[in-house]
């Protein structure tokens, strides 16, 4: 068995007249992005740019969907209903695939953002709303989730293709974010 590590960050997060972060300097050093979607950042010609910068250095792309909250940069927790979920899910991730497909790419993973993320981890139904979206988008798209959550669980019960992730920063012994 041979085992890698993937350098993996958020990017593609400018908007508008906005710019955020150093995407340009950030794809030449990992091995995967994870592109905002247009609810919490980014938008289309930044969706497009971010896509053509990672095709050009060969890293992978992923989808990084958000809840609708430019305002707060998809940090605050909403009250959403799973068909809302479901249906941001399908929105954001194909936006992004269809950047990605006319770079030549095709998606690799999905990762949510923020309060989505976090919410999601616990909350079974907005993470079954999640699960089902993915499974009806494209169920090769690996699950970028965090360990031993929820989300990470019922995706594998599913039989989809799911990546735990920790991070290093965040005490990782409760499942509480």
């Amino acid at each position: 068995m041979q085992y890698f590590v993937d350098l993996n960050s958020d990017i593609g997060e400018s908007f508008g007249a906005y710019k955020m972060g150093m995407d340009e300097e950030i794809v030449k050093y990992v091995t995967s992005i994870n592109c905002a979607c247009g609810y919490h950042a980014g938008d289309p010609l930044i969706m497009d740019a971010t896509c053509k910068a990672a095709a050009d250095n060969g890293v992978e792309i992923g989808a990084h969907p958000g809840y609708p909250d430019l305002m707060g940069f998809g940090r605050r927790k909403m009250a959403v209903k799973p068909e809302e979920a479901r249906a941001y899910m399908l929105y954001q991730v194909g936006a992004l695939s269809a950047f990605a497909k006319a770079h030549g790419k095709k998606l690799q993973h999905m990762k949510l953002h923020g309060a989505f993320y976090n919410t999601a981890c616990n909350d079974e139904a907005l993470a079954n709303a999640v699960l089902d979206a993915v499974e009806e988008f494209d169920k090769d798209l690996i699950l970028m989730v965090l360990s031993g959550s929820y989300i990470a669980k019922e995706g594998k019960r599913r039989g989809l293709r799911v990546a735990q992730e920790v991070f290093a920063d965040r005490d990782t012994t409760k499942t509480e974010l």
